[in-house]
């Protein structure tokens, strides 16, 4: 005993350094910031926004396969001169248009024009960095794939009888103004926001938007030469290549799970990879009701299967849930993708009958099941209403249409939207592009 009585004040001197290393470990490691949220967060943007971009080229393939081989180089053309466009325009006026912050022109409804997007500096440390959300580069780069996506809508329902440079025109000015403003409204904390409206990946702001642009422009072009004959009937025409038609519905489906996973907006915890995945189930599941359901509903209709119908159905699906991919269950996921793809079906004979030339279902995938789909959120995500999300759709709807409506006038008084009859008749990839896709189909 005396023994250890004796050791013990010298153990304790030698503890004391080890005691004081400790309490300098936990300062130190209480000094250090956490990285995780920015670096993953950042990631998940990247990675969403390659896949986004991804249905750049699943639009450019669903769009050859659904035009006569004769317009297919100008479908190609338009597609890629539109990601283009929108990428210098989304930069030179809409990023910090649609997240105006401080900055609002007139408050929660116009932020400031031409306030060229500002990306971190080369080599930005821990100290510099928002390490509560992600890179400002990331963040842009996400985010602008969702502005080309809304004019690539409109590309489709246009096709095989606008003129190129009148839609480009049209398309700067989608980009850069349009889409921007009625995004901001709800994800840049406008009025729709405050007001409560609920669109978690674009349902409305995206989808139906691009749809509402498209609508506004099939109705002042008119439908293509022999779309409907003399007694009122409609005459099918055929795409050119079902096959690019599915690859490019396979493209879209891959990239939504960038599109609507990538919309958590936040990585760096459990709950958000976690929330992540169950979007990612959803959105496949509403995919894959959305098709199922046109695939089974033609079949009954029309006694034989519509592999258009089916393509579009399942678009229709990942439309339908993009409004609110996190709070259904598998089986909501799923009937909310099914009555997308219903939709569908009906949809497209009703534009027939009202003489609205579509040549993709563009309008009925992504405008009437981007409404239904906004209109189903309260269905499961709490602290949303009926009122309010058709107060969002209305508003939306009525500034998207109204304004592409003036812009379409005023290009066809100036400068004419449509190519001549006899253009139309030989094609457009020769009258406007004097080259064809497939040249060697176009004589014998």
């Amino acid at each position: 005993m005396k023994l250890l009585k004796t050791l013990a004040p010298a153990a304790a001197l030698i503890a004391l350094p080890a005691l004081g290393f400790a309490q300098d470990a936990t300062a130190d490691a209480a000094a250090v910031p956490d990285i995780n949220p920015y670096i993953f967060t950042t990631l998940l943007f990247l990675i969403g926004g390659f896949l986004v971009f991804w249905m750049a080229a699943g639009f450019a393939m669903l769009e050859a396969g659904l035009v006569r081989s004769k317009n297919v180089a100008m479908q190609l053309t338009k597609n890629i001169a539109l990601f283009s466009i929108a990428a210098i325009m989304y930069w030179l006026v809409g990023f910090n248009l649609m997240y105006p912050g401080d900055g609002w022109l007139v408050a929660g409804y116009v932020g400031m024009l031409f306030s060229p997007t500002v990306l971190e500096p080369v080599g930005l440390d821990a100290s510099a960095a928002a390490l509560d959300y992600a890179s400002v580069a990331s963040d842009f780069f996400f985010q602008l794939m969702f502005c080309a996506t809304t004019a690539s809508i409109v590309s489709g329902t246009l096709a095989e009888r606008i003129k190129l440079w009148p839609f480009l025109i049209f398309v700067v000015v989608l980009t850069g103004f349009i889409y921007p403003i009625e995004a901001s409204w709800q994800w840049g904390g406008g009025w729709l926001s405050e007001a409560g409206f609920s669109d978690f990946a674009g349902s409305t702001l995206v989808h139906a938007a691009g749809g509402f642009a498209a609508l506004a422009g099939a109705l002042i072009l008119g439908p293509r030469i022999g779309k409907y004959n003399k007694e009122g009937r409609t005459v099918p025409i055929p795409g050119s290549n079902l096959a690019l038609a599915t690859l490019g519905t396979f493209i879209l489906w891959l990239g939504w799970f960038g599109f609507n996973g990538g919309s958590q907006l936040a990585a760096g915890t459990v709950g958000d990879v976690t929330d992540i995945s169950r979007i990612f189930a959803n959105t496949n599941m509403a995919a894959a009701a959305g098709s199922v359901a046109a695939l089974i509903l033609t079949q009954v209709l029309y006694k034989k299967v519509d592999l258009t119908m089916v393509l579009n159905g399942a678009l229709a699906g990942l439309v339908s849930i993009t409004a609110g991919p996190l709070d259904p269950t598998l089986f909501g996921a799923l009937w909310i993708g099914a009555v997308g793809g219903i939709i569908v079906v009906f949809a497209v004979p009703m534009l027939d009958k009202m003489k609205i030339d579509d040549v993709v279902g563009a309008i009925p995938v992504h405008l009437l099941a981007g409404i239904w789909g906004t209109l189903a959120v309260p269905f499961y995500t709490e602290g949303t209403s009926f009122g309010v999300q058709a107060l969002g759709v209305i508003s939306i709807g009525l500034f998207v249409f109204v304004t592409s409506a003036v812009l379409w006038f005023i290009l066809k008084a100036v400068v004419g939207i449509r190519v001549s009859e006899e253009d139309e008749i030989n094609g457009l990839d020769m009258a406007e592009l004097g080259m064809e896709a497939y040249p060697e189909f176009s004589k014998g």
